[in-house]
């Protein structure tokens, strides 16, 4: 673009022009963008930063900590505390929710993350990214517990992610469509690069991980067999694979190009109604989602519609392309 908008210039024309922001929301949304510029560099470090490798601790996921997830979960926390817009955060990384601490003023927003998204990648130098999601605490509670964050994904106020990979890409909703910014290493800035994204509503791409065939419920098993048998079979097309196992990764090239992502239920844990999380990985994608266009459900409703019950939820996923996701969606709902 001839005229380059900054990060910060476009959020003060969304606040200013459109009225889709208030300014503590748009100091808030500055914050996390500076913070995923410092987990960038730390990233982009790797190995000279003796940042590689597992930081031998698991998180409240009983999953192994690797150290960059660690580096980030503190990067967010300790550029979001201090700036009287939070009044608490919750992370992928801890087991409850991080009150603002009562020595910085407290806000009326409350901040969601997966600080590092995809952390089996950091040591192949694959794309990996963060996740965010912000809402509004509830109205007439004096403090904040974890029920302030249980609340349905259509009352997120924004969301985002940014994909740490060639470039450094923070994509964004505030509510009004999809905008992608690219960080100008020399200028240290994001600069607005596409306005108005939009997922196609048909596509000939999938991504799944296909090791799980086996486990999977058999809509998922019928869905995937009919992409596969190409145009010999019902579709009449054939579908190109793709799975980067960086759900930011793989939903970033969805935002470009189209596509299906599935993470479903599967037999592997019955008990658990999928892998991701709700509330910070599900529910800021199905937002940035659909306001690019295209779907996304746990297989039987609307993702944004659910209502959740814990911090850490798991739940299934299938987004993008808006014709195949609905496809997808009916075969589960015809049992």
């Amino acid at each position: 673009m001839s005229n380059r908008i900054s990060l910060t210039r476009y959020l003060v024309e969304q606040q200013r022009d459109h009225g889709h922001i208030p300014s503590q929301l748009r100091l808030l949304l500055e914050v996390v963008a500076r913070a995923c510029k410092s987990i960038s560099q730390a990233v982009n470090k790797g190995a000279l930063g003796g940042v590689l490798g597992s930081a031998g601790s698991e998180n409240v996921q009983g999953e192994v900590q690797k150290k960059l997830d660690i580096i980030a979960n503190e990067v967010l926390i300790e550029a979001n505390e201090w700036g009287g817009h939070l009044a608490a955060m919750a992370s992928e990384e801890m087991d409850g929710i991080y009150v603002v601490p009562n020595r910085y003023p407290q806000g009326e927003y409350l901040l969601l993350f997966d600080p590092l998204d995809g952390s089996s990648n950091i040591d192949v130098n694959v794309s990996i990214g963060t996740i965010f999601s912000v809402l509004k605490k509830p109205e007439g509670s004096s403090g904040v517990d974890e029920k302030d964050f249980l609340q349905p994904g259509s009352q997120q106020v924004a969301a985002g992610y940014c994909v740490y990979g060639p470039q450094t890409t923070l994509v964004l909703t505030v509510g009004d469509g999809v905008a992608m910014f690219t960080l100008d290493r020399e200028q240290g800035s994001f600069v607005l690069t596409q306005e108005n994204v939009r997922i196609p509503e048909d596509t000939k791409e999938f991504a799944i991980n296909m090791s799980n065939m086996r486990h999977w419920d058999a809509p998922v098993k019928r869905y995937i067999d009919e992409c596969l048998a190409g145009k010999d079979g019902p579709r009449g097309k054939d579908f190109n694979m793709r799975w980067i196992a960086s759900m930011v990764a793989d939903v970033h090239r969805i935002l470009t190009r189209g596509g299906i992502f599935m993470y479903p239920w599967d037999k592997r844990e019955p008990e658990k109604a999928g892998k991701l999380r709700l509330m910070y990985e599900a529910n800021p994608m199905a937002m940035l989602v659909e306001q690019a266009g295209g779907a996304a459900t746990n297989a039987r409703q609307r993702i944004l519609d659910l209502q959740p019950t814990k911090l850490h939820e798991r739940v299934s996923v299938v987004l993008g392309s808006k014709n195949e996701v609905e496809r997808v969606t009916a075969y589960h709902l015809q049992g």
